[in-house]
């Protein structure tokens, strides 16, 4: 099982997108600092404002692909301007 997240920053209320096989350990390494991507060390803490479960890596890959995109951002900005905050999928 693989998630695709999104992460919104408390600090400077920016998002990250991101890949994992598990989610709780990935957010508290996202908001320890340790294991971060040099786009989040410094950036915590985050809070999980979406995720999506996948079967496979390609597929949530695939995924994060697109979210990573422009229409994926507009997607994202769409979504969690309207829902509350915590949305999955």
């Amino acid at each position: 099982m693989y998630f695709v997240y999104i992460l919104k920053s408390l600090r400077d209320n920016k998002f990250y997108t991101g890949i994992t096989n598990n989610l709780e350990r990935r957010l508290r390494e996202h908001n320890k600092g340790s294991k971060s991507t040099p786009s989040t060390l410094y950036r915590g803490p985050f809070h999980l404002a979406y995720s999506e479960k996948f079967q496979t890596r390609k597929e949530a890959r695939e995924r994060e692909r697109f979210l990573k995109s422009g229409a994926g951002r507009e997607w994202r900005n769409k979504l969690l301007s309207t829902h509350s905050p915590v949305a999955q999928r």
